[in-house]
């Protein structure tokens, strides 16, 4: 059993910052690649950004240059520092993660961004 918490999402107005973090626990040996997908309404979920186990990084477009990704592989744990956030970076946000071929998926966090 794997079992992913979120934390870190919440209100800010348009320009602020939030950190997301999503820890992993359970029955884990190694984990290949950490991510963060986003829903917003009406739309289907997309990539943020991701980072390999060789620290290799993706990231949307629409987020490159305010969003970064990090990982901390003894703490089983992503992180997603966003900045200079926009109305258009409101979603639900969800940690992923690529364990042994596996998904897993967070429970989601809200950030709303407003204007």
């Amino acid at each position: 059993q794997v079992q992913l918490v979120e934390s870190g999402g919440g209100l800010v107005q348009t320009g602020g910052s939030l950190r997301l973090s999503c820890a992993a626990s359970g029955n884990i040996f190694s984990i290949n690649t950490m991510g963060w997908y986003r829903q917003a309404p009406g739309r289907q979920r997309e990539l943020v950004a991701s980072i390999t186990s060789n620290l290799r990084t993706k990231f949307a477009d629409s987020v490159k240059g305010r969003f970064t990704i990090s990982r901390d592989n003894a703490q089983n744990a992503v992180h997603l520092q966003m900045t200079s956030l926009k109305p258009e970076d409101t979603a639900v946000y969800y940690c992923n993660l690529d364990i042994r071929g596996l998904d897993y998926w967070g429970q989601g966090t809200q950030v709303t961004v407003s204007s």
